[in-house]
């Protein structure tokens, strides 16, 4: 067991998931790394540990949680990093696009946090922020995404809601709702111009910072905190 704190993060092989994993180590917490291929991408170490698999099944919840008791002893963070985001035309959409969107962005959420909360209640302690999206309640004309924010949307209002249930427990719950992000999903997108030297995309390191701070607010619950630099005003 160590006498280090405990952070979970899912989606953690890559862009805002390994700026988080390097900033939970930097910050001198233990850290389970989930993701589809976690041990192609990052290196495990004494104080990291990858979990592999596809976090929409309840297996890969199962294992993180176990790794992360069995090896560290408590839970005291968990980063909802893990999703997918498609845009296209409402009409476009196809059952298979809102089937997968379910299983990453809700059933995800679900599996790990679930089994993350019936830990951090024996211990009267802990903070879950899921990462969502600035679109899910501040919409930009051209940006069709609806359907994935039928997901993004659901995960700010649970948020909401698990804060009010768990606060005589000890445990918080935020969400971080960014815009667009410069990570490789982004790599050929433009970038717009900026408005009164105002990036149009986030950095990761702007979202990592925005998740620190939930973490380390311990009066700070149920917020849904935006990194998106206005972005509506430089799109109407």
């Amino acid at each position: 067991m160590s006498s280090k704190k405990t952070a979970i993060i899912t989606g953690a092989s890559g862009g805002i998931g390994a700026g988080l994993v390097e900033r939970f180590l930097e910050e001198g917490y233990n850290v389970v790394a989930t993701s589809r291929h976690a041990t192609r991408e990052l290196t495990a170490s004494g104080g990291l540990i990858l979990v592999d698999g596809d976090i929409g099944n309840q297996e890969t919840a199962a294992h993180a949680v176990e790794a992360a008791i069995n090896k560290f002893g408590t839970i005291d963070v968990l980063v909802n990093n893990a999703g997918i985001f498609l845009t296209k035309p409402f009409t476009d959409f196809t059952t298979e696009d809102f089937d997968a969107l379910i299983s990453t962005n809700l059933l995800g959420f679900f599996y790990i946090t679930q089994r993350t909360v019936q830990e951090m209640l024996k211990q009267k302690s802990g903070c879950v922020v899921s990462i969502t999206a600035a679109l899910a309640d501040r919409p930009i004309a051209g940006e069709n995404g609806s359907v994935s924010m039928i997901t993004k949307g659901g995960l700010n209002s649970a948020t909401q809601n698990l804060a009010v249930e768990y606060a005589k427990d000890g445990i918080r719950f935020n969400a971080v709702a960014p815009g667009e992000v410069d990570t490789p999903m982004h790599a050929n997108d433009p970038n717009d111009s900026t408005l009164q030297g105002t990036k149009k995309r986030a950095t990761v390191k702007d979202v990592v910072d925005a998740v620190l701070y939930l973490v380390k607010a311990g009066h700070v619950s149920g917020e849904i905190l935006h990194v998106d630099g206005a972005a509506p005003a430089r799109r109407w």
